[in-house]
């Protein structure tokens, strides 16, 4: 049985591509078990590092920061965004997009990696049928809803990945996840940003969505934007610094443990197997707008997946200057 987490946000986390409609109830109950240690990823991709295998890595655009200092989290979000503290950032490359479903199938072709969902038989759907979270049997990258549900759509963001899923991916790729901190500086485009999202400070104006996020209620949703699920890569645009779904569409993982900021008020219990998740994604979340926000954060176990959650990568760069 998967290790199904459920933490601070317990609804935000829901995501999957496919048709505008509910999806089926699962026979299954929702159920939680003691997390094991981390495996070696490396372990897991034994031809990994094979010339055939290099060959076929996925190309995939970025976008490169010089680094510098910026200011950290907001006094206006949630009570883990605070304080504002500053960092300074040594320049790295983010992926522009989010990892497609299409670009995990050619991982997963060239390696024969098997994702946690898969090894586990199950991974977590919200069903808005049952208004509950469960462990669907079947759920998995390729079949987000299940062996009885649509097929994943190949330019929409990868989902039912595990941050160790994720992980296998990026180093295969020749890259790392981000950090939290360089999450947040590219979501602010590389400076001291004041606006609350990436891409300004309105989720919509004059109709126009500048994101997949949830609208209506759990039990009446509404797709103002276009999607009741995962949308397209980038269809909702780019922020200043070309960077798009930097808020909304799915949860990102970041290499980070969740912990509390220097200098917080709040205790947060440190744990290893716990991972820092940002960005928000399509689905409801009880902190509504305050989900994918550039300074909101969440977080869940490294071997949890879920429908609502993915990942970029990102590496390591030498100023151009």
């Amino acid at each position: 049985m998967n290790k199904f987490l459920i933490l601070v946000f317990p609804l935000a986390f829901f995501s999957c591509s496919g048709p505008k409609e509910k999806n089926k109830p699962a026979t299954e109950k929702l159920k939680q078990e003691t997390l094991s240690p981390n495996q070696d990823i490396q372990a897991e991709l034994p031809s990994a590092n094979t010339e055939s295998n290099k060959k076929e890595r996925v190309e995939t655009d970025m976008i490169f920061f010089g680094g510098g200092a910026f200011l950290m989290g907001s006094e206006n979000g949630m009570p883990d965004e605070q304080p504002v503290h500053e960092v300074i950032m040594k320049p790295f490359s983010i992926d522009k997009n989010l990892v497609t479903v299409q670009q995990f199938r050619e991982f997963i072709e060239a390696t024969q990696y098997k994702t946690d969902a898969e090894k586990f038989g199950d991974s977590g759907v919200f069903n808005l049928d049952g208004q509950n979270w469960e462990l669907l049997p079947g759920a998995c990258w390729k079949k987000p809803f299940g062996p009885g549900g649509p097929d994943a759509e190949e330019d929409h963001p990868v989902t039912h990945v595990s941050w160790n899923d994720a992980v296998a991916f990026a180093v295969w790729a020749g890259k790392r996840l981000p950090t939290e901190a360089e999450w947040e500086y590219a979501a602010r485009s590389g400076k001291n940003s004041p606006n609350k999202f990436s891409w300004g400070n309105k989720v919509a104006v004059n109709g126009k969505y500048f994101a997949n996020t949830w609208q209506g209620t759990l039990q009446s949703p509404e797709t103002s934007d276009g999607f009741l699920f995962t949308s397209p890569v980038g269809i909702f645009g780019e922020n200043e610094a070309g960077l798009t779904d930097m808020g909304g569409n799915v949860w990102q993982w970041c290499s980070d443990v969740y912990q509390a900021y220097p200098g917080g008020k709040i205790a947060i219990p440190e744990d290893s197997n716990v991972k820092v998740i940002r960005g928000g994604s399509f689905f409801f979340d009880q902190y509504g707008e305050n989900s994918f926000t550039v300074s909101g954060r969440s977080m869940n176990s490294l071997e949890t997946s879920l429908f609502n959650t993915g990942f970029r990568c990102a590496k390591d760069e030498k100023d151009k200057d």
